[in-house]
């Protein structure tokens, strides 16, 4: 079952000469339980095509679909609240509040997105993430690594059909970037959660099952590695 797909996809910056085609006519289709990365050079257009597939942004042509649902022609409220209910997001820089402790993160995530079960759900999505114990803590008293793991809790408070992660390795060392991927692998193995990368960490391609590759906006190489290629 395809959790979302795009259909001869374009997004153009400028006009004219000066036009950009930062993804340009691209078509695929991403499968439920899938764990795949976008990758390519700056400038191969993989984080905009990320962007345009979690609704943060509109192409310029082309469709997306998420779980057969078109976002063709929805209005920013409404492309908010299929973020809000099918989409999770992991970021680079974590994009933690720093005044909030970690469980107050996953908690506000949570109330946001209008999901129940209140402080006892949050800290058992932390121990679930290999957080117990450090649930009181700011982003400042946490270590990268630890930061990511509560950017993913947060990341799955609405249990989403997709989980999109932009370089989440970029700021980690690597053992750091290890452990997170390694847990991301384990949720998406035994939860069957599916997630979708931008990156350009060896790291992250190694575990990943599918490579897409971009290159001016344009899919060159789409392939399947490891176990089930």
């Amino acid at each position: 079952m395809a959790i979302c797909e795009v259909k001869n996809l374009t997004k153009t910056y400028g006009e004219g000469v000066a036009a950009v085609h930062a993804v340009n006519d691209v078509s695929l289709s991403i499968d439920a339980g899938e764990f795949t990365a976008f990758v390519g050079p700056s400038g191969s257009g993989k984080t905009t095509l990320l962007n345009q597939i979690g609704c943060l942004d509109k192409p310029t042509s082309g469709q997306v679909l998420l779980e057969g649902t078109s976002t063709d022609g929805l209005g920013d409220a409404a492309l908010s609240q299929l973020r809000a209910s099918k989409i999770g997001f992991i970021f680079q820089s974590f994009n933690l509040i720093p005044v909030l402790t970690a469980v107050e993160n996953v908690e506000l995530a949570m109330n946001l997105a209008g999901v129940p079960g209140g402080r006892d759900a949050a800290m058992q999505l932390l121990a679930d993430v290999g957080l117990a114990g450090m649930e009181h803590r700011r982003p400042n008293q946490l270590s990268g690594g630890q930061q990511q793991r509560v950017a993913v809790a947060r990341a799955l408070v609405k249990k989403p059909a997709l989980v999109i992660a932009d370089e989440p390795t970029a700021n980690l060392d690597s053992a750091s970037g290890t452990q997170a991927l390694d847990l991301m692998k384990e949720l998406n193995e035994k939860l069957g959660v599916t997630f979708l990368f931008s990156t350009h960490d060896p790291l992250v391609m190694e575990r990943a099952r599918r490579i897409v590759t971009l290159r001016d906006g344009v899919v060159v190489d789409d392939r399947t590695q490891g176990e089930g290629a």
